[in-house]
């Protein structure tokens, strides 16, 4: 598996950092995790297409998760090439109605030449191919979740936006890779993590490697020393797995 950090911001505008996005590729084909604004542009800068793109993960509904959903999905219309091959939406409870009401709002997005197949997992286990995606519920909203994605040995853990949840914890016991959200160093704000309480999570999951993301502003001012396994992500940071 190899994982392209495609974003690694929140809800605030930043010229550094494009809303939060990961693509994973898998033996099974690639994995999106996020559609936020931008997202479209950062696989083109990471050298893939949106036809290359076979299961999105959406872990919330958020406009900064999900606007570049209908970009996405009006290009595989109406793209260079039209898409053909079938393609996976995975997202928490609501996930049909969402993409009902995306639909009414954007017609072009309904697809003309390929299946979309959609699935609500708030909790489960879902298998495509050689990949195993297992959700479970954060605490952000009443849809969010977050994913475990395994293949071959190998896990990597989606955490989205939330605060704690001891879900996660599980979710991510022994992962090869943790990439969660980590919105503030100290501020407390309901439905995101601070530094402390995700360093709790980590002595409680003990994931091999962790990189953070879903980074407000107020990281720009931090000058401490992260501990191990703790990596402060970055736009276009890439890792095999």
């Amino acid at each position: 598996m190899k994982i392209t950090i495609l974003g690694t911001g929140s809800a605030t505008p930043s010229l550094s950092r494009s809303s939060s996005s990961c693509l994973l590729s898998t033996s099974a084909g690639n994995i999106l995790i996020d559609a936020g604004p931008s997202v479209v542009r950062r696989l083109l800068e990471s050298g893939h297409e949106v036809g290359d793109i076979d299961i999105i993960v959406l872990t919330h509904f958020h406009p900064d998760h999900t606007v570049d959903l209908a970009t996405l999905l009006f290009a595989c219309n109406y793209g260079e090439r039209q898409r053909q091959k079938e393609l996976h939406l995975i997202g928490g409870r609501g996930i049909r109605l969402f993409f009902r009401r995306l639909s009414r709002l954007y017609p072009w997005v309904v697809p003309l030449d390929y299946r979309l197949t959609i699935r609500a997992v708030p909790q489960g286990t879902v298998r495509i191919g050689s990949v195993s995606l297992v959700t479970a519920p954060m605490a952000h909203r009443d849809e969010s979740i977050g994913v475990r994605i395994e293949e071959r040995g190998k896990s990597v853990v989606f955490s989205g936006d939330t605060g704690y949840a001891p879900a996660l914890a599980a979710l991510a016991a022994r992962a090869d890779l943790l990439v969660v959200e980590c919105s503030f160093p100290e501020q407390e704000v309901w439905g995101h993590l601070n530094l402390p309480t995700l360093l709790t999570i980590v002595r409680e999951a003990t994931p091999r490697r962790v990189i953070m993301s879903h980074l407000s502003p107020a990281w720009e001012g931090f000058h401490g020393v992260l501990p191990a396994p703790l990596l402060l992500g970055e736009d276009g940071l890439t890792m095999d797995l």
